[in-house]
């Protein structure tokens, strides 16, 4: 079988593996987006291993449904752009700043804690620390959509605190890597990349998008309204991560702010979901699901993964918590940003893999740290539910999900 028929055959198991795992969950009351993880996890190598089996051969089909599932994150980023007032985005700024700043100091002292009682030395587990602060908002915001929450106070407050815990990771990464002698580049010119991606992303999106875009809706062209909305949205994450040392999930969650702000916003959104929710968002759901490997962590770091699955969690829920609580939130409010912003992804990914290459942590420590991603992940959308659900069904406010 070609490699094309095998990718062919691979994606449709994937996708209607997905909306089942999804449709399951709902029906147990839980997000669709557990059961899609959930079947990822099963499909995986921990329990299936379908990219193992001699149907799908093919030496680059895992790393392709790696790319799709990427493709998917920056996709179901740019739909939460889509669905944030700017100008309430501004508002929750404070409670964002404080929070997105605590949430990663808080993890940050307590994995090196967790690591020091273990007995690694202090610049490792400075760096075991490290890893534990970088949010991926994406799950919690596919979730807070699911549940009709994104454009809440607590949804617009943790997204911003995702950005702001981004750009203070990049830092932090960079700052400690020179302080022990192994840095990339100088922090001065990190701070002056963030600064023009950040100054020239604002003035495509205030000035030049609204602009270009009612003008290529005039055009003859064949849906060229979102072949434009695309291609500025892979900008935006190219430019976020080239030139602004960013995730590239940043730049299409930039995106989708300016493009709420035009006049077509809702058409946008319309199309931009049936694309998003049937083809890319379960890929990329799967795909976590597809490279976590739990049977290589072993009995002997059992009790190390599982305290800093905990610290992981403790941390944002403290850290971001507190945060907002500082930035005026009552505690229900700031119980929800903090459980928003406890799950883990790529970004966390991308630090781990770093620190591995300088030799800073161990292979076995990395497989610790996937697996703490895998965790955060698959808790995340129970606890939203939880402390977003029950308060609102107490005052009379069902809200019905949908499956993504």
């Amino acid at each position: 079988m070609s490699a094309t028929l095998q990718l062919v055959l691979l994606l449709g198991i994937i996708i209607f593996a997905a909306k089942v795992g999804g449709l399951l969950s709902m029906r147990l009351g839980q997000p669709a987006v557990l059961g899609e993880l959930l079947a990822g996890l099963i499909l995986g190598p921990t329990v299936f291993d379908l990219l193992g089996a001699a149907a799908f051969a093919s030496s680059h089909i895992g790393e392709t449904i790696v790319e799709l599932g990427e493709l998917g994150v920056i996709f179901l980023m740019f739909t939460a752009g889509l669905e944030v007032d700017f100008a309430e985005l501004v508002k929750a700024g404070r409670a964002a700043m404080s929070a997105g700043v605590l949430g990663v100091v808080v993890p940050l002292i307590l994995g090196a804690l967790v690591a020091l009682a273990f007995g690694f030395p202090l610049m490792n587990s400075i760096f075991i620390g490290l890893i534990l602060t970088a949010t991926s908002v994406s799950i919690s915001a596919q979730t807070l959509l699911e549940l009709g929450f994104m454009r809440s106070k607590e949804g617009l407050a943790l997204l911003g605190a995702a950005v702001i815990d981004d750009v203070i990771v990049v830092l932090l990464l960079s700052v400690l890597l020179a302080l022990f002698g192994v840095g990339h580049g100088e922090v001065g010119m990190i701070f002056a990349r963030m600064a023009v991606f950040g100054v020239g992303a604002t003035i495509i999106g205030v000035w030049v998008l609204p602009r270009a875009l009612r003008w290529i809706n005039r055009l003859p062209i064949s849906e060229g309204e979102m072949a434009f909305v695309i291609s500025v949205t892979f900008g935006y994450a190219w430019a976020a991560e080239y030139v602004g040392t960013l995730a590239a999930i940043t730049g299409a969650f930039i995106a989708g702010v300016f493009f709420a702000r035009t006049p077509l916003r809702h058409s946008i959104i319309q199309r931009m979901r049936t694309l998003t929710y049937a083809f890319f968002v379960p890929i990329f759901l799967i795909s976590i699901g597809l490279k976590a490997n739990a049977r290589l962590l072993g009995l002997d770091g059992l009790l190390f993964a599982g305290m800093i699955i905990l610290a992981a969690i403790v941390g944002k829920v403290l850290g971001c918590g507190l945060g907002a609580r500082l930035g005026k939130f009552s505690t229900r409010e700031a119980l929800r940003v903090g459980v928003g912003m406890i799950s883990r992804g790529e970004v966390g990914l991308i630090v781990a893999a770093i620190v591995l290459g300088d030799g800073l942590i161990t292979q076995a420590v990395y497989s610790t740290m996937v697996v703490m991603v895998l965790a955060t992940t698959l808790v995340t959308p129970i606890l939203l539910r939880w402390v977003f659900l029950k308060a609102e069904v107490k005052h009379g406010e069902p809200t019905r999900a949908r499956a993504g």
